[in-house]
């Protein structure tokens, strides 16, 4: 999985925040996080839904397994992190918090996700978990 996020990180920055690797388009950000227990620094490229408040929504999708990922950890943790976006410029980073929905707020959240990509709606299909949403707002 590595080495398929290099791929994917490398051709974000390549070409100004686009990836055409799966379709992603510019639809993806790199966020920047700290391991909940190693503290080591990583970058996962992640699918994020723009919101009209200047705001993103991730989900913790992790393609529909049953336990979150460690990204997922890492944010809870440490919610301050750093995105690199695609901007009409190429891409932005910026500096964000983190905060994991609630469950009012979740539901809405996560049919932005289903709506968008059938994959979204396979992942939720085969957990039995639900799948956190999460909101990145400015610093």
């Amino acid at each position: 999985m590595s080495d398929w996020n290099q791929k994917i990180i490398d051709e974000f920055r390549s070409n100004g925040g686009t990836v055409e690797t799966a379709g992603f388009g510019r639809g993806l950000i790199l966020v920047h996080h700290v391991g909940a227990k190693s503290g080591t620094e990583r970058i996962t490229p992640l699918a994020a839904i723009p919101q009209d408040d200047g705001t993103w929504l991730i989900a913790a999708s992790k393609a529909g397994a049953d336990t979150n990922p460690d990204w997922f950890h890492n944010l809870v943790a440490h919610p301050d992190i750093t995105i690199e976006t695609p901007d009409a410029e190429g891409i932005s980073t910026v500096e964000v918090r983190a905060t994991v929905l609630p469950d009012d707020e979740r539901d809405a959240g996560w049919a932005q996700f289903t709506a968008m990509s059938d994959g979204f709606k396979g992942y939720e299909a085969k957990t039995s978990r639900v799948i956190p949403v999460v909101r990145l707002s400015r610093r």
